[in-house]
């Protein structure tokens, strides 16, 4: 089985100056193995590197990074097949996160779980999505 690492381009308006990250800290945004598309941990950071406060800021915008990773791929949101989201003070924070995963998902919906956890890297950071797309045959 082959795999490729995803290149996001630079320029792009929803990752900004996030590419350098990819290289220092040795990974790819996606990588696609035999018919699916692996997408890394996608958090809630603006193209200036800032971090909102809000929950919902921050899973709208790892939600559109995701998106963006995506589109360059050649897929959409409705090929995602498994999601796995992360949550730093899950009980609080998880009325704020629904109704954007709401707005981002459609039937038929994709595996998803959703995980309490103590820490991101970064203290400001509260969500990190990571997911599996399938490429359609």
């Amino acid at each position: 089985m082959q795999r490729y690492a995803l290149e996001v381009p630079l320029g792009s308006e929803v990752f900004g100056g996030y590419q350098p990250f990819f290289e220092k800290y040795g990974y790819s945004p996606a990588v696609r193995a035999g018919g699916l598309l692996f997408i890394s941990g996608q958090v809630g950071v603006r193209p200036d590197n800032t971090v909102p406060d809000s929950i919902a800021e921050q899973t709208e915008l790892a939600l559109q990074r995701t998106e963006e990773i995506l589109k360059i791929a050649g897929l959409a949101l409705d090929d995602l097949v498994e999601v796995v989201s992360y949550h730093v003070d899950l009980e609080r924070n998880l009325a704020e996160f629904l109704p954007v995963k709401e707005r981002f998902t459609r039937r038929p919906f994709p595996a998803w779980s959703i995980i309490g956890i103590s820490a991101l890297t970064r203290p400001s950071l509260k969500v990190e999505i990571r997911s599996v797309a399938a490429f359609r045959e």
